[in-house]
Formats: C-alpha cells, sequence, structure tokens
C-alpha cells in the first residue's frame, strides 16, 4: 500500500485546509485512461482505498491503488509557495 512521509502528509493537510471545508476530506489519485494519476482535494468515493499519515488522508480509485501499491509519496513547497509531489520505490 502506498505510504506518505511527514512531509506529504503536511502538504496534504496544509492544503486541504485551505481549499476544502469537508471533515472528511482530503487528496484524491486516480488514474486515467492514458494511465496518467491526477490529484485533486475530494471526498472519498465509494471504492478508495484510503491512506492516513498524521491526520492526512490520501484517496486512491482502484486503478491508482494498483500503480502506487509499492510506492511513497513525498512533498516539497518550493521558495515561492508551489507544491511539488514525488512517487517513488518504497525502500
Amino acid at each position: 500500500m502506498l505510504t506518505i512521509t511527514e512531509n506529504a502528509a503536511d502538504v496534504v493537510n496544509k492544503i486541504v485546509e485551505q481549499t476544502v471545508t469537508e471533515d472528511e476530506a482530503g487528496i484524491r489519485i486516480s488514474k486515467g485512461a492514458d494511465e496518467s494519476l491526477a490529484l485533486s482535494t475530494a471526498v472519498p468515493q465509494p471504492g478508495d482505498h484510503v491512506v492516513e499519515e498524521k491526520g492526512a488522508r490520501i484517496f486512491l480509485d482502484e486503478g491508482a491503488a494498483v500503480v502506487l501499491s509499492d510506492k511513497i509519496l513525498d512533498a516539497t513547497v518550493g521558495d515561492d509557495g508551489s507544491v511539488q509531489f514525488a512517487v517513488g520505490p518504497q525502500v
């Protein structure tokens, strides 16, 4: 199952706090028909896999859950406030 670094959890929490009012909200990762992954703020959808770390919630649709099953999600914030998520192998 996808794991989340502390940095990623902190960034997810800040994004959700600033953009969504629903208590159960988090970041949703979905797999597109072209195999790309998309991130959005959302509430969980039926069938989503839920990963939680430090209060941050990541929802994965079935396709994303398969692709990310052995990965780790990290995040960095640039000096200008831009956010970059990175996915790497679990070690």
